[in-house]
């Protein structure tokens, strides 16, 4: 009589635990099917607020993806982006270093807010290359 309930428990807890078992996470989207799904949230969201003229121009960008974008395509136009991002943020860092040899400090803190604003921009760039 002992071994019933606990048959009973073990059955039950196989049972419970079949559908957590089955189920496989979905992988993120990535690339163009990413941008696609992006934008086709925003639709749903600008039909939801009724802004037609927004739907309507994201209706047209989706056409737009759906035709041309690949996935070769989005990498090198955010390879392109992060090399623009490095290149500014070289720029900014040379401003600052010419802002530091003539002591003035108001300059300095302008150039290093620049050049903190373009290591954002950098690092965002480098977060959107994988999406």
């Amino acid at each position: 009589m002992n071994r019933f309930p606990m048959l009973a428990a073990m059955t039950l807890c196989s049972l419970m635990s079949a559908p957590l078992l089955a189920a496989e996470p979905v992988p993120p989207l990535t690339g163009c099917a990413a941008k696609r799904q992006a934008i086709m949230t925003q639709i749903e969201q600008a039909k939801a607020h009724g802004n037609s003229d927004q739907q309507a121009g994201l209706e047209r960008a989706l056409s737009k993806v759906t035709a041309h974008c690949t996935d070769a395509s989005l990498r090198k136009e955010r390879e392109n982006k992060v090399l623009e991002a490095k290149h500014e943020v070289s720029r900014r860092q040379a401003d600052l270093e010419k802002a530091m040899n003539k002591g003035d400090s108001e300059k300095i803190n302008k150039r290093k807010d620049k050049l903190a604003e373009s290591r954002k921009e950098l690092q965002e760039a480098l977060d959107d290359l994988d999406k």
